[in-house]
């Protein structure tokens, strides 16, 4: 069988052959040409050592104690600029549950096949003869979409927690099925996750919310009992009934919310924040007497602290933090058009930031599916966009030009009063007709013609440029309105 493979990953493998190694693909990217997705790296494993590896080529370099040498390559397609070589291994115990204490370099290619977590990782490919080595049936198991451990799932658990959370991953990522032992032993060996590096789960978590299956991959973590270990916060959403709005549970609410922001493509900070925008509601839900139902005021503000110490624990950038608990603070915006004005529109904007307040729509789109309807945006939303786009906009107005009223007074020495409003209104009306005669050469050689006009003149002409210019607002206007299909 023979796959495509870049002439960069070839000519290492044929390198190291020339000088009578053995050399395979090994790993991620054999997987990957069995499914028919683009490696986005390449691996090769050998019986070199690293010193061999570097004299073969010489342009690399020495990445870390497990024996792994990088291969540069010129080239601009980033998935080949480095060719990871690494010798056969043998593994020792795993005393740390997440490092080999000792490790071997092997002498054998199935050696090092059998130290490998995953069956469908574990399938070696010589791509000079188009050989496959699968030892425990990866290809099968690829064909049937099911993930299963190399041997015993318990002692693959038991020596890298890590591979708890990389098992939920490949199967957000690849879309498929937990094989029932595999499933069996991640719940026995849950707790070993708390011997990984919270930026290691950060690492996988990151990528599990990227995939487009995150809802699928938390809830089964959930149900394996992993979810917990990665933030307990959310697992205590579980069962805490929400009012007449919701149809689910507040956990069953912020997993649908987060899949709506995948679904979408949406930035991983909107899907942070899909999934921690109600994490305080079971700490600040109160029953009304009044209502006859549940209330949960002031769970945005109790959620953004928390959302804070969600993601420092997770380790998360200060970037990411900062705005994902901005989102999450002020995702109970009032948006009612009929009922607030253009400046609270604008305070809003000013709360959360012009950078994010596209993001912050956005979540409240995520946050109405996830109670379980099924409109997107009701009419009284999509006018509030068209508000903050409004909001958003630089106004049609005498600010714009490239030239203001201190500058005439003091170039032409006119005394302040109405001849200067109605001259910089025959000036934009000239600028909106003519956008690039927006400059400073062009606009006092006409503010000195019209300063030459009377009274009278110089204030039709200033009057007629205003009324140009409400015409042009309202044609701005409208544009937005259409656009958000409110008019």
């Amino acid at each position: 069988m023979h796959f495509p493979v870049p002439i960069e990953v070839r000519s290492v493998a044929e390198g190291l052959r020339k000088e009578g190694f053995e050399a395979y693909l090994v790993g991620g990217c054999v997987r990957d040409l069995f499914i028919g997705r683009k490696p986005k790296d390449w691996d090769i494993t050998t019986n070199a050592k690293p010193e061999d590896i570097q004299r073969i080529f010489p342009d690399s370099y020495y990445t870390n104690e497990f024996g792994t040498v990088g291969v540069l390559r010129e080239t601009d397609d980033e998935t080949v600029k480095i060719i990871e070589v690494t010798p056969y291994r043998t593994e020792s115990e795993y005393t740390d549950k997440r490092r080999p204490d000792k490790v071997e370099f092997g002498q054998s290619l199935e050696e090092d096949l059998a130290r490998r977590d995953f069956t469908i990782n574990a399938i070696a490919y010589d791509e000079s003869k188009g050989q496959i080595i699968d030892p425990y049936k990866g290809q099968k198991d690829i064909e049937a979409k099911v993930l299963r451990t190399v041997r015993d799932p318990e002692e693959r658990f038991e020596e890298d927690g890590l591979r708890l959370m990389r098992a939920v991953r490949l199967m957000a990522e690849l879309n498929f099925a937990l094989d029932s032992d595999t499933a069996s032993g991640i719940q026995k060996k849950a707790s070993n996750l708390a011997h990984v590096s919270r930026e290691r789960i950060r690492d996988e978590l990151i990528r599990i919310l990227n995939s487009d299956q995150p809802m699928m991959a938390l809830v089964l973590a959930q149900q394996l009992g992993i979810l917990e270990m990665i933030s307990p916060e959310i697992v205590r959403g579980i069962g805490i009934e929400q009012n007449q709005a919701h149809s689910y549970d507040v956990f069953g609410h912020l997993m649908r919310s987060m899949q709506h922001a995948a679904d979408k493509g949406w930035n991983l900070d909107l899907r942070l924040a899909a999934l921690l925008h109600d994490v305080s509601k079971p700490e600040t839900r109160r029953w009304s007497k009044e209502k006859g139902d549940w209330t949960f005021h002031g769970h945005e503000v109790v959620g953004a602290r928390v959302t804070e110490k969600i993601l420092h624990d997770l380790r998360f950038s200060r970037e990411t933090t900062e705005k994902v608990v901005k989102l999450v603070r002020w995702h109970m915006f009032f948006s009612d058009p009929d009922q607030i004005t253009l400046s609270a529109v604008r305070r809003m904007i000013r709360n959360v930031g012009e950078e994010n307040i596209w993001d912050l729509l956005n979540l409240r789109i995520c946050d109405r599916i996830g109670t379980g309807r099924p409109k997107e945006q009701p009419f009284r939303f999509r006018k509030y966009k068209a508000m903050v786009e409004e909001a958003l906009r630089d106004p049609i107005s005498v600010g714009m030009l490239k030239i203001d009223g201190n500058t005439i007074m003091e170039t032409f020495h006119v005394k302040a009063g109405p001849r200067i409003g109605w001259t910089l209104n025959a000036l934009l009306e000239d600028v909106l007709e003519e956008p690039k005669k927006n400059t400073k050469e062009y606009l006092h050689k006409k503010t000195a013609e019209l300063l030459e006009l009377s009274d009278t003149e110089l204030r039709a002409k200033g009057e007629a440029g205003k009324k140009v210019r409400e015409e042009k607002e309202e044609e701005e206007l409208k544009k937005i309105l259409d656009k958000h299909h409110v008019c």
